[in-house]
């Protein structure tokens, strides 16, 4: 990976949308892991202490002079917001450009929580994962640009407290590079800040979730959660909508739109019975419209090619629709196949997606950035795998990243994706430890990597041991690279 270019696909430009081109031959990306990495220090205030960050001469805190505290914060304009918001958005994959799903049976919902958003309520929306919660969001998302003064802040709860957060609007509504202001100044400016703020994947409830609403009292959020998550206080005043799992017919209708045509007969009776045991939910019918396209190329006698191979001109036009009359010697999947189908797509995915998904297990479910899979797969064309994996519904957004999707890690662990996992985590910290050392990224490219980092720094460092005199594992490398960003 050229830690230079990370190219207009990360950020999901208008160009996306164009017609695909053959991409060029491009040389082998190789890491020179045994290259020295730059030493990086930091500096930054919080609260009323400077702390210089210093891999190498350790680190150190003081109270923090007068000449070195920060100006008051001022808001973004308008233009910073709406550049702040695309960066919040998770990365375009790359490769051909596939038919956009849509919302499907969700316009009641859609209409009551924009309703009360304009009314300046809080909601909850609670939905079992795979639900299409996070699609619904999106769509309420735009219906709110221009409601509130500061517009709309997209924030990520995955693995977030209502601290975290807190300071997470802080930084999406206000120019502080580098400070971090304590509770008393942070709630101060929190009390001027009116947005909607769509707020995903929150993990907490109960008074956390109260600390988060009493500090920002002019804003309105949309949280989406699952229903394991504790429910809000009774004092709270938080609206709460559900979201359930599709009709029978709705769930037929999306299947077919997944699929690119109409049913036959056999697989309407296969929709049904996967509706019956999925209970409706949307990310199943997504994923099991992959398996009858796949099913398609095989009926078609095209399962000798990659879908993103080499000889990806030479494929059937997925537009070309499918003649339900000629033989059919390949079956349908099983229901149990269709129910639990990450295995079965898998192996018809190419090798760099497969390896993609090996990296992902490792790491706890964390799809590592697209501009970072040539160099961790060893293949200059890598970054193509995840439009693989989106395609197939075997991954979800998740804040500005990727992630497997609901239960798809579970299944990949029981199909033996965990054999590899300390190579992979070490691969992918040798990797992280290059690439956070380069000179030219910056702190805040790396803080857009943090999960993937950690879930690496997880595995390793249970396991890891004092190295040689002239050795330094990967763990501790990548730590001490990676701490200037943190």
């Amino acid at each position: 990976m050229d830690p230079n270019n990370r190219g207009p696909e990360e950020y999901g430009q208008d160009g996306d949308h164009q017609a695909p081109r053959p991409r060029p031959h491009r040389d082998p990306i190789t890491s020179d892991f045994g290259q020295p990495a730059l030493v990086r220090t930091a500096q930054l205030v919080s609260g009323d202490f400077l702390l210089t960050v210093n891999p190498v001469d350790g680190s150190e805190i003081e109270v923090c002079p007068p000449t070195e505290r920060p100006a008051r914060p001022e808001k973004l304009t308008a233009a910073e917001r709406a550049e702040a918001e695309r960066a919040a958005l998770p990365p375009v994959p790359p490769g051909p450009v596939r038919t956009v799903l849509g919302l499907l049976a969700r316009e009641d919902e859609r209409e009551r929580l924009v309703r009360l958003l304009a009314r300046g309520r809080s909601v909850r929306l609670t939905g079992p994962a795979g639900s299409g919660r996070t699609s619904l969001l999106d769509v309420v998302a735009e219906d709110c640009a221009g409601l509130a003064p500061d517009g709309v802040v997209r924030l990520s709860g995955h693995h977030r407290t209502a601290d975290d957060l807190l300071h997470d609007l802080f930084h999406a509504v206000h120019r502080a590079p580098l400070h971090r202001p304590g509770r008393t100044e942070l709630l101060a400016h929190l009390r001027e800040v009116g947005a909607v703020v769509i707020l995903d994947d929150v993990e907490f409830g109960g008074t956390a979730l109260d600390e988060l609403l009493d500090a920002t009292p002019e804003c309105a959020f949309l949280l989406g959660t699952t229903p394991d998550v504790p429910a809000p206080s009774a004092d709270s005043a938080v609206e709460e909508v559900f979201l359930t799992g599709l009709e029978r017919s709705d769930g037929v209708e999306l299947l077919e739109r997944a699929a690119g045509r109409a049913l036959t007969e056999e697989e309407a009776n296969w929709a049904g019975d996967l509706w019956f045991e999925s209970e409706g939910l949307p990310l199943r019918f997504v994923q099991a419209g992959a398996l009858l396209r796949r099913r398609d190329r095989e009926r078609a006698g095209a399962d000798a090619v990659d879908e993103f191979g080499v000889f990806a001109d030479a494929r059937p036009d997925d537009d070309t629709p499918y003649d339900a009359t000629e033989a059919d010697d390949v079956p349908l999947p099983s229901l149990g196949e269709a129910a639990a189908p990450a295995p079965l797509l898998a192996s018809r995915l190419s090798a760099s997606a497969r390896a993609t998904l090996e990296f992902a297990v490792a790491l706890g479910g964390e799809v590592p950035h697209q501009a970072h899979l040539p160099a961790l797969v060893g293949d200059t064309h890598a970054d193509a795998a995840l439009g693989e994996l989106t395609d197939c519904g075997l991954v979800s957004p998740v804040g500005s990243r990727y992630r497997l999707a609901a239960g798809v890690l579970t299944q990949l662990e029981s199909a033996g994706y965990t054999d590899a996992v300390r190579e992979r985590a070490r691969s992918a910290a040798q990797h992280y430890a290059w690439w956070a050392g380069h000179p030219s990224v910056t702190p805040e490219r790396v803080c857009a990597e943090a999960d993937a980092v950690l879930a690496a720094l997880a595995v390793l460092v249970p396991a890891t041991t004092p190295a040689a005199e002239d050795e330094e594992s990967p763990a501790v490398q990548l730590a001490r690279t990676a701490a200037p960003a943190f």
